[in-house]
């Protein structure tokens, strides 16, 4: 079937390159420095997860910054001069401020091609979270949905799209100002392996924590089992690592101890996310139950006397 829409898509989705090689869909590229020395993120084509997180290990800090309007607008003038309806996945804008830019840009290209259908979607999602949609979103496309239909289904599938980190330490994080110096500090006098997750505003929350690798990969296992979706038999997990493939591993052996059904995709985490959790992350995302309905005490309160 031929699709009937493109896409645009951004490496923030930490997905492999060959997924994304395809006609109609475009890779805008996020860009990482090691000091003066830019590296725009091309999914591991240029630069390998193994070789940037050894650069980590070795002491050098790399930085990331928002995408540049010059590659939005290349991006979305590309989109427009093909007359094809097209959506462009966003990474999470509790992540960066690269969705409030692309928006920006839209505005300004519409402008100049008012024939232009360019539906923007914030994803709320990032690294391997972001892959899950945006791998399904590539298979709707090619099973014949429109932009209009496209946006709308990844408007309402982002919040089905179940995710657990586990990072060694919250040291790259707080540096990077996604956590408060407290949780860091606190991480790291308790001598523990965090998990986190992704809210649905998009942004990363402190799901627990877990005294030693071991048992946070089981606490990933427990995680997955108590979420997903009993429903789906053809249910897809996947799994990111940040150059720890033994783990991964040890994960895969974890899962399919309890369910020999279940299918892998596995991802590298990339040097735009990697800059920010560091080396050794695990991660294991899948569809499951929407996260909406994860509310907090405070919240269930507020709906009960709200006569929700």
């Amino acid at each position: 079937m031929t699709a009937r829409c493109n896409l645009i898509v951004d490496s923030c989705c930490d997905l492999p390159f060959d997924v994304v090689d395809r006609d109609g869909v475009y890779l805008i590229r996020f860009p990482c420095l090691f000091g003066e020395e830019e590296h725009l993120d091309d999914l591991g084509r240029s630069m390998s997860a193994h070789e940037f997180f050894e650069r980590m290990r070795a002491g050098e800090q790399p930085t990331t910054a928002q995408v540049s309007i010059p590659a939005f607008t290349e991006a979305f003038e590309v989109a427009a001069q093909s007359g094809v309806p097209t959506v462009y996945l966003s990474f999470s804008s509790g992540l960066s401020g690269s969705y409030d830019v692309s928006t920006i840009v839209y505005d300004q290209v519409k402008e100049r091609y008012p024939d232009m259908e360019l539906h923007i979607v914030d994803t709320k999602l990032a690294s391997v979270a972001e892959a899950l949609l945006v791998y399904e979103a590539i298979r709707q496309r090619e099973m014949g949905l429109t932009a209009c239909e496209l946006a709308a289904w990844a408007s309402e599938a982002r919040y089905f799209v179940n995710a657990l980190f586990m990072v060694d330490d919250l040291e790259s994080l707080r540096r990077g100002g996604r956590i408060p110096d407290s949780v860091a500090y606190a991480g790291a006098k308790l001598d523990v392996k965090p998990l986190l997750t992704i809210g649905t505003d998009g942004k990363l929350s402190l799901k627990g924590v877990a005294r030693g690798r071991k048992k946070a990969i089981k606490q990933l296992v427990e995680y997955y089992f108590e979420r997903r979706d009993e429903n789906d038999f053809s249910q897809c997990v996947v799994t990111g690592h940040a150059d720890c493939p033994k783990d991964m591993e040890r994960l895969h052996d974890a899962l399919t101890k309890h369910d020999e059904s279940v299918l892998f995709m596995d991802s590298a985490i990339g040097p735009v996310i990697g800059s920010h959790v560091g080396p050794d992350m695990l991660a294991i995302v899948f569809w499951g139950k929407d996260r909406r309905e994860d509310l907090s005490v405070a919240d269930r309160i507020a709906r009960k006397v709200k006569g929700a």
